[in-house]
């Protein structure tokens, strides 16, 4: 199951997280992988990003007014 990391930036990484927290190679890449799933699972959803604007577009009033394709082909000067 050992999988072998050939980019160098990586090999670095991983070996500064398992000197930094006295651990080695394979508990340090656990660790990270850990830490990163947990928080991704912690981050808001998209829609939760977009909600106030969303509520912020449905508090304007409407005009009454109706867009057909006239409308839309003059916002392209068609």
């Amino acid at each position: 199951m050992a999988f072998h990391v050939r980019d160098p930036e990586t090999d670095r990484l991983v070996r500064e997280l398992a000197a930094q927290e006295g651990v080695g190679l394979t508990d340090a890449v656990r660790l990270a992988v850990r830490e990163k799933l947990e928080s991704a699972k912690q981050a808001p959803s998209l829609w939760e990003k977009i909600q106030p604007l969303l509520d912020e577009v449905a508090r304007y009033p409407e005009t009454g007014l109706e867009a057909d394709k006239a409308f839309y082909d003059s916002l392209n000067d068609e």
